[in-house]
């Protein structure tokens, strides 16, 4: 299959971050500091990546603010004619330094929420974060940016939905993603815990349902549904190595952020192999495009082309082999250990990231 440009890019910048979420799907390996590219290596990235055809530049991490070069890093995005997102949890970021990133070039900043109430939040990012959240949205909001509130649901903050949705508003919010837990890394580890119940769910969808309608044309209200709980996978990252690519704090090129979980793949890196050569020729990103890879009853179904058999990370965590049907799906041979992992459990405390 010969693939078109990519759209966008997921710069992780770094992997070191102030809070400890119990849902973060980075790796349980953290790409440690002495192991992260340098301002000029990333600075050839950014480079790279637009001559590749990328017009949208995510800069993540981990924390995007422990950095020192990310001026200078959304600079060069800028100047490269790039739309330039920054992705942060709000820690660092004063009135003065969102100020100065907006000159040069953040264009939109999606800033991170653990939950409604400050307590809980703090208790789910394991650090007393929330006050520092309200004062970034506020400097995001004078440096007049568009801003997304990112929640992750899950069994601990689910019943808060209605209060996260008010809060979103408070904040000054013109995008509000809701996204139940994808269990990749920490978070995979932190299953049994962050499962949301049926109840939950059913609950929550005509709380989401009313805020979409009172707040239309001010607030953008997203709502991603729980994979686990759903009978259709969905079309993760619109297909493998479609639209997208991911360039890990040490320079390793993915087709999406958790496909290091995917062990029988090898992963090139952008120091040692150049980036429009991993786009297009490499092993990694071929793997899995087209229809050719895949098994039944993916093969033979109708919605090959729609969700692409869905995640080839799950598949492999829960398979053994990224090739299987996404098991979230009801046709999947193995969609029993997804039934078996939503089954009532209870509660257990969670393991927090290190």
């Amino acid at each position: 299959m010969t693939a078109s440009p990519p759209f966008g890019m997921l710069a992780e910048l770094t992997h070191r971050c102030p809070l400890h979420c119990p849902y973060c799907s980075n790796p349980l390996e953290l790409v440690r500091r002495d192991r992260e590219l340098t301002t000029d290596q990333w600075r050839s990235v950014l480079t790279q990546a637009r001559a590749l055809g990328v017009l949208q530049v995510h800069l993540s991490g981990g924390e995007p603010l422990a950095r020192r070069d990310l001026p200078e890093l959304v600079g060069h995005a800028h100047g490269l004619g790039c739309y330039v997102n920054l992705v942060t949890s709000g820690l660092g970021l004063t009135h003065e330094r969102m100020a100065d990133l907006a000159r040069r070039g953040v264009e939109h900043v999606q800033l991170s929420v653990q939950a409604a109430d400050e307590e809980r939040a703090d208790i789910i990012a394991g650090a007393r974060a929330a006050k520092h959240k309200k004062a970034a949205a506020a400097a995001i909001r004078e440096a007049g940016l568009p801003l997304t509130v990112n929640v992750v649901l899950h069994r601990r903050n689910h019943d808060q939905v209605g209060a996260i949705i008010d809060l979103a508003e408070e904040l000054g919010a013109d995008r509000l993603e809701l996204a139940n837990t994808q269990f990749y890394g920490w978070a995979l580890r932190n299953r049994a815990a962050l499962m949301p119940t049926r109840a939950q769910l059913d609950a929550a969808e005509p709380v989401v349902r009313a805020a979409r309608r009172r707040l239309a044309g001010r607030v953008e209200v997203v709502y991603v549904l729980a994979d686990y709980q759903d009978r259709l996978p969905k079309p993760c990252m619109h297909g493998w190595g479609a639209r997208q690519l991911t360039v890990a704090p040490d320079g390793t090129v993915l087709p999406c952020p958790s496909a290091h979980v995917i062990t029988s793949l090898e992963f090139d890196n952008v120091t040692e192999r150049p980036l429009a050569e991993i786009w297009y020729e490499s092993s990694s990103f071929n793997a899995y495009r087209g229809e050719e890879w895949m098994r039944e009853p993916c093969r033979s179904c109708d919605r090959r082309g729609v969700d692409f058999g869905g995640c080839r990370c799950q598949a492999f965590l829960l398979t053994g082999a990224a090739e299987n049907t996404d098991p979230v799906c009801a046709l999947s041979p193995h969609h029993g250990v997804v039934e078996q992992a939503v089954a009532p459990a209870v509660d257990v405390p969670f393991v927090m990231r290190g």
